[in-house]
């Protein structure tokens, strides 16, 4: 794996258990050599599901297969595989995911339509599903509620540390419980989802629910970030409710107001993973926080910040810690949205930079070359003409970026 960012987390959290959620993982041997490369999650009777998936016109075969399986809204297990993403492999791809489901349902006891599957690593490689028959009785077996953070590390491919969030949240009187896992350095441009995320929550919440609390979570926090511009073809989140929380209430419609404390823990949780993927970029040296105000729109606000975030010219600057401003006036005004370049105002944390389209007055090299040395650098851009803003997080881009990618396949 290399070195661990230096963006990552301390440790990994303290996930507490999920009633009705079980897990544990194996070496298959699909891609990787004495690693644990396969995860299963197995969920009571009972279990609701929602997902959100990649809008990639060239979707994996799991993507496909998750897709179809979500509209019963029910779940009984989830199995997934690093090394190959089973994307771009035609009918041998579908036909890996059918022994994949198969496989899991006949050692799981449950029907392949109440299976999920989701695959990561190389795209256009063949499979190999058969690996999974070695393993599959011993997952069930072994599954035990208490191995997030080792299902977290078998979903990893180029990822440098294991990601996860909980989180506890009042409903209707009762403590109910969220736990998430994610993955993901590179090919990060999120459009519905990332790479790969898994929440659970004991609340007894019906796939609805579910369903509308995901899709509005996803907006300001997995959709919000970007690595290097690039969507993957496998981008999959899915989010599982178990109703094992004893005495809490079942909510069957979205609008419920007891939903409000539960929907912004969520969205707490979603925003905590999303940054780790962040943290976690590939080769990345820096956090960086941008946010745009002034802006026409918070959708005008969202596309200009985008467009400062994916610019590789900006993503350089930073990683060689040089406050180029100019770059920046070179994103805004690319972005395709409504800016006028004698309005803009330019910071980098509380340094204002650039004012009224030059340079600012009081502007200071000095001051300004020691903010951008921290591992953590907020740019603000006033666009001067409204009241939209939108904030995004994206990395450096760094030589180890080009490294970790250059020979990815081989």
């Amino acid at each position: 794996m290399g070195k661990v960012s230096p963006l990552a987390p301390g440790s990994f959290p303290g996930l507490l258990t999920i009633d009705g959620v079980r897990m544990a993982t194996a070496a298959a041997g699909i891609r990787y050599r004495n690693r644990q490369d396969v995860l299963v999650m197995l969920f009571d009777k009972g279990t609701t599901a929602a997902g959100v998936f990649t809008r990639s016109k060239c979707p994996s075969a799991a993507v496909d297969w998750c897709r179809e399986v979500l509209a019963s809204g029910k779940a009984r297990a989830l199995m997934v595989n690093s090394g190959n993403a089973n994307a771009f492999t035609g009918k041998k791809g579908k036909a890996a995911t059918k022994l994949s489901g198969q496989l899991l349902a006949k050692a799981a006891g449950c029907k392949p339509g109440d299976i999920y599957l989701c695959s990561t690593g190389v795209i256009g490689e063949p499979l190999p599903a058969e690996k999974f028959s070695g393993v599959v009785d011993e997952l069930v077996a072994n599954a035990r509620p208490d191995g997030w953070e080792m299902a977290a590390r078998a979903i990893m491919t180029t990822d440098t540390f294991p990601k996860g969030a909980t989180a506890v949240v009042d409903l209707g009187g009762v403590p109910v419980r969220i736990n998430g896992i994610a993955k993901g350095a590179g090919m990060i441009a999120p459009d519905m989802a990332t790479m790969l995320s898994f929440v659970a929550t004991d609340a007894p919440l019906d796939a609805p629910v579910l369903q509308a609390m995901l899709s509005a979570g996803v907006k300001d926090t997995f959709n919000a970030i970007t690595i290097d511009s690039d969507t993957s073809t496998s981008d999959t989140l899915l989010f599982f409710a178990t109703g094992k929380a004893k005495g809490a209430p079942r909510i069957s419609d979205p609008a419920d107001p007891r939903l409000k404390a539960f929907r912004t823990a969520l969205e707490g949780v979603l925003a905590q993973l999303s940054q780790l993927v962040v943290r976690d970029g590939e080769g990345a040296r820096k956090l960086v926080e941008i946010n745009v105000t002034g802006a026409t729109s918070k959708k005008s606000a969202r596309r200009i910040a985008m467009s400062i975030a994916n610019s590789p010219l900006v993503k350089t600057a930073i990683a060689g810690e040089d406050a180029n401003w100019g770059r920046i006036v070179a994103a805004v005004g690319k972005a395709g949205e409504p800016a006028d370049r004698d309005r803009l105002a330019i910071f980098f944390g509380d340094i204002r930079v650039a004012h009224e389209g030059e340079r600012d007055p009081a502007y200071s090299e000095e001051a300004t070359s020691a903010y951008m040395k921290n591992p953590e650098i907020a740019i603000t851009v006033d666009i001067g003409l409204g009241k939209g803003r939108d904030r995004v997080w994206t990395c450096d881009l760094t030589k180890e970026y080009v490294e970790i990618n250059g020979d990815y396949r081989s």
